[in-house]
């Protein structure tokens, strides 16, 4: 399994209010506004690639073939067919201690678990368990189990599963003959392959779980794009919307020669490019945690060429 770096990712909120607060008075005027904001923003991501995306973790559960993907699927990153081996369950280390066996107790009228009073002595409907005999309060302890499994997963390819819709030829016809009850789709490209479309994740075996890792659009309580909390990115952004907006500016007409906004445009524009190449360094830098991994591998790259000798040199072994 690949690592990868999570980036904290917040509103776009405060970008738009430094972009409108810096063009105030084309803002004021009517000219300029927040409509194309949202397009805008996701323009900008696109650009800079996937790495702008949450990302996601998901259990797909396989049925007949396919499984529904997440509703803000953007793209996988990795899917891993899991291959789960029944063991016995084990107990829970917590335990919950309470006054009573059931869930919940109404006191006025007396409802123990959803049910009410049924003592037939007793018909007032506002009962309150003064008729009940004397009651002994108790302790009650209760644990739960888990079902424990162990899994075992291997990486699936990238497939054309969906490859037969777009072919018309006979000689395809004899995978009619091969019979799905071996668990197997016929029309994939390997027995490890999946295919992504109509916002479905499709498989070469109909019954199994899948763990998706995948990139995802996550939107804030106002439905706003969620940006990386990067300092590079966000003035990436903050650029980027600068520049659309005089972009707008030269197909209106204002107040300005067209040579004025001309010169602003291509200012604006010079910062968006400056920025989104500090923005894509920053995006591809490398974590402390990155460089110690590379290190190690270009250490051990050569280690399957070492001859099975007894003479062991300080520090190297073979990892094979």
């Amino acid at each position: 399994m690949s690592y990868y770096f999570k980036y904290n990712f917040i509103s776009p909120e405060s970008t738009y209010a430094i972009v409108l607060e810096d063009l105030k008075s084309y803002y004021d005027t009517g000219a300029v506004d927040s409509l194309m904001f949202p397009t805008y923003l996701d323009k900008a991501l696109r650009k800079l690639g996937r790495a702008t995306y949450i990302i996601s973790e998901e259990m797909l559960y396989v049925e007949d073939f396919e499984a529904r993907l997440p509703d803000n699927f953007h793209a996988v990153r990795e899917a891993w067919r899991c291959t789960e081996v029944n063991a016995l369950p084990y107990q829970t280390a917590n335990s919950f201690y309470s006054q009573t066996s059931s869930t919940t107790i109404q006191i006025a009228p007396l409802v123990i678990g959803e049910k009410p009073c049924n003592n037939p002595i007793c018909r007032d409907p506002e009962c309150n368990g003064n008729c009940l005999p004397e009651l002994i309060q108790t302790v009650y302890k209760t644990n739960h189990q888990s079902t424990r499994t162990f899994k075992r997963q291997y990486l699936l390819k990238p497939g054309n599963i969906s490859a037969k819709r777009n072919c018309d030829v006979d000689y395809t016809n004899f995978w009619d003959d091969v019979p799905v009850s071996r668990g197997e789709n016929p029309y994939a490209s390997g027995l490890d392959s999946f295919d992504i479309r109509d916002n479905k994740f499709v498989t070469n075996f109909r019954h199994s779980v899948v763990y998706m890792i995948f990139y995802a659009t996550e939107y804030d309580e106002i439905g706003n794009q969620m940006i990386p909390d990067d300092y590079d990115v966000r003035e990436y952004i903050e650029a980027f919307l600068k520049f659309k907006m005089f972009e707008t500016l030269t197909n209106q007409v204002n107040d300005e020669t067209f040579k004025q906004l001309q010169e602003k445009l291509v200012y604006y524009k010079q910062q968006s490019d400056e920025k989104y190449i500090l923005a894509r360094t920053s995006i591809m830098k490398q974590t402390p945690w990155g460089k110690q991994r590379r290190i190690k591998e270009t250490l051990n790259r050569f280690n399957m060429y070492e001859l099975p000798s007894g003479i062991v040199r300080y520090g190297r072994r073979r990892n094979n």
